[in-house]
């Protein structure tokens, strides 16, 4: 940690988790996780209008967390990298713990 008082990592997961603060976000990611995927794709996957998927990966891919590629006339959206996945895996297995006690 550097800067301020040493606080710049933590602003820094501040904005990476403020990202993931949607649950539909959460959905995306774990889905990018197991494989890249297109925009119809994750409509089809996650059951949601194409307008509100696209949105939410407006935000992933603003925050660093998705990066499109064109594939043909799509993009295709993988994760920037893997600790994203495991961030979100960990989260809804943990909110998982809680709602079984």
């Amino acid at each position: 940690m550097t800067g301020r008082n040493g606080y710049d990592a933590y602003e820094g997961a501040g904005e990476l988790l403020r990202a993931l603060a949607a649950p539909i976000r959460l959905a995306i990611v774990s889905e990018l996780a197991q494989s890249e995927r297109c925009v119809h794709e994750l409509v089809e996957k996650l059951g949601a209008p194409q307008p509100l998927v696209s949105q939410h990966l407006r935000v992933l891919r603003g925050a660093g967390v998705v990066r499109g590629s064109r594939r043909g006339r799509e993009i295709a959206y993988a994760l920037v990298d893997e600790h994203v996945a495991h961030i979100v895996a960990d989260a809804v297995s943990h909110a998982g713990e809680g709602a079984r006690t």
